[in-house]
């Protein structure tokens, strides 16, 4: 049996634009606090969402800003939300902390999940736990790039 391809979710901010620059309040230099999210073309089958934002640009690799699983289905992620099971960033918190780039432009992708499951991991899971609980259960995908450089 062939695996089912992911549906493309549309995914959009009314912050900024895809390939635009976050703005300020979403960042350290800012209030930093997670910008609203809107979702489009989720699939019906959808029993959960699940959120993961990283910066590939980081010196020390992949950086992970924020992640949540659990999410219910919905067409909107509110801005300064805390919905869904949240876990660690690189940080060390169990929050959204946003762009903080130590120099020059960095490119920080937001990735939701559509997932025919709800996921059993506990608050404070990793990256690594998270995309290893939900390997399998992907019906759908979306992703939105946005840029910043610290004041």
């Amino acid at each position: 049996m062939e695996p089912v391809k992911p549906v493309k979710i549309h995914l959009k901010s009314s912050a900024f634009d895809a390939g635009e620059t976050i703005p300020e309040q979403y960042t350290c230099d800012g209030d930093d606090v997670n910008p609203g999210l809107e979702l489009d073309n989720i699939p019906a089958a959808t029993v959960s969402l699940a959120i993961l934002m990283e910066d590939p640009d980081a010196p020390s690799g992949t950086w992970t800003h924020w992640l949540a699983w659990n999410i219910p289905p919905s067409q909107t992620i509110e801005e300064n939300s805390a919905e869904g099971v949240l876990g660690k960033n690189d940080f060390g918190t169990i929050l959204y902390q946003g762009p903080c780039p130590p120099m020059g432009t960095h490119r920080y992708f937001f990735r939701v999940y559509a997932l025919d499951i709800k996921l059993d991991l506990p608050a404070g899971s990793t990256r690594e736990q998270m995309l290893k609980a939900l390997e399998f259960h992907v019906i759908g995908s979306g992703e939105l790039m946005g840029l910043y450089s610290k004041k």
